[in-house]
C-alpha cells in the first residue's frame, strides 16, 4: 500500500538519454593495424580523450560509459566480426534505449582517399559489410556516420586482402590524422546537433 503511494509522488523512472558512438572492426590481435580496423582505432583514441575506460563486455561488444561535458555517451566496438557488427549495435541501443539520432557508426571507406574523413546522416551499406549487418539489424539505413577514406586496392589486389592488410607506411600519418579528425567530429556532436557537425567538418 505504502509501495503504491510513493510511486504516485514519484512516477516511473525517466530514461537517460545517452549517445552512443560505434566503431567497426574485428576482433583479435591478426587484425588489430588493418585497414578494416581503422573505427576501432577512433574508439580506442576516444576513450583516452574522454577518459572512458572500454572495460566492459556484454552485447557480444566491449564497450565503456562516462560522461563528457553533462552527456553520457557510450563507447562501443563490436566484437561480432565485421559481417554481424549490426548484432552488438542493436542490443545495447534495445537494452539503453538509444533513439537513432543518439547514434553515430564509424568505418572504413573504399571510396574515399586516405586520411579522407566523411559525415552522412544516410545512406546504403555501399558493399560494407559491417554496414549492411547495421542496416538489416536497425531496419533502416538513416542513421549518423562517419565514413574514413583508405581508397580502393591497385595492382589487381582483391579487396578482402586489401581491407584486411595493413596501411603503407607513408600512408600511416594520413590515418592518425584522420583518426584523430574522427574522435574531434564525435566530440563536437556530442554538443551540437549532427548536420551541423557534418556542416563543419565534410569541407
Amino acid at each position: 500500500m505504502f509501495r503504491k503511494f510513493l510511486n504516485r509522488w514519484t512516477g516511473p523512472k525517466e530514461r537517460v538519454r545517452m549517445k552512443l558512438i560505434v566503431g567497426l572492426g574485428n576482433p583479435g590481435k591478426q587484425y588489430e593495424n588493418t585497414r578494416h580496423n581503422i573505427g576501432f582505432h577512433v574508439i580506442d583514441e576516444l576513450a583516452n580523450q574522454l577518459d572512458i575506460p572500454l572495460n566492459q563486455s556484454k552485447f557480444k561488444g566491449l564497450f565503456g560509459i562516462g560522461f563528457y561535458k553533462g552527456e553520457k555517451v557510450v563507447l562501443l566496438k563490436p566484437l561480432t566480426y565485421m559481417n554481424l557488427s549490426g548484432e552488438s549495435i542493436r542490443a545495447i541501443m534495445d537494452y539503453y534505449q538509444i533513439e537513432l539520432e543518439d547514434f553515430v557508426v564509424i568505418y572504413d571507406d573504399l571510396d574515399l582517399p586516405v586520411g579522407k574523413i566523411r559525415l552522412r546522416q544516410k545512406g546504403s551499406a555501399g558493399g560494407h559489410n559491417g554496414i549492411k549487418s547495421t542496416v538489416a539489424h536497425l531496419g533502416t539505413q538513416e542513421f549518423n556516420r562517419i565514413r574514413i577514406g583508405i581508397d580502393r586496392p591497385r595492382n589487381g589486389m582483391k579487396v578482402p586482402d586489401y581491407v584486411l592488410g595493413r596501411f603503407n607506411k607513408e600512408d600511416l600519418p594520413l590515418t592518425k590524422e584522420a583518426v584523430n579528425k574522427s574522435a574531434e567530429a564525435c566530440k563536437v556532436w556530442l554538443e551540437k546537433p549532427f548536420l551541423q557537425v557534418m556542416n563543419e567538418f565534410n569541407q
